[in-house]
């Protein structure tokens, strides 16, 4: 016997997503750039740059089955002459600790999104001790971190950002925030 459950709560319902145009600048950026790699594992913050990295035969779209493989492809990448980006939710960062004493240890420039659960409008409480931990761990491993909360503050962060990377070989991430993406709702 097969049972199928089909919910009538409508939080379950297929939405259609609305495309930022923060996102897409966020995607130009990073490929003016010169990025090339983009590694990732599934998370609905990055899901857009997902999309279009996988939809764009001049880049390496590369899934991951946990965050700190992607610490290794960066590196790689990097040592082949080719820049990355490490797609990650804040969860994600607590996987990469191991990995990222390769990072500064070997003084290798390393660029991540974060996509940031556990702080504004946070429902799942599973999510909040990462969530508050993620800058600290970060900046303990070596790595300068911006955030952006608000998208009039997207494409300068950005910019920023990969100056820093690129130009002074540092490791930085930008923490894209609840208040920027939208709290999950459950």
């Amino acid at each position: 016997m097969s049972v199928s459950y089909i919910p009538e709560d409508s939080r379950f319902e297929e939405r259609p997503k609305a495309i930022k145009s923060w996102q897409r600048k966020v995607y130009d950026l990073l490929k003016d750039a010169g990025v090339t790699h983009f590694s990732y594992v599934p998370d609905a913050g990055h899901a857009q740059l997902i999309e279009w990295s996988a939809s764009d035969p001049d880049v390496y779209s590369i899934p991951l089955s946990t965050e700190e493989e992607g610490v290794g492809i960066s590196i790689g990448a990097h040592l082949g002459g080719g820049r990355s980006v490490l797609l990650m939710q804040s969860s994600g960062v607590g996987n990469c600790v191991n990995a990222l004493a390769l990072v500064k240890g070997g003084g290798f420039p390393f660029f991540t999104l974060v996509s940031m659960r556990g702080d504004f409008g946070e429902g799942n409480p599973m999510q909040v001790p990462m969530g508050q931990a993620t800058r600290t761990v970060l900046e303990a491993s070596g790595i300068t971190c911006l955030c952006i909360d608000d998208e009039k503050d997207v494409e300068q962060t950005i910019k920023a950002s990969l100056v820093m990377n690129i130009q002074s070989e540092l490791s930085v991430a930008v923490l894209l925030g609840q208040k920027l993406l939208g709290a999950k709702k459950f």
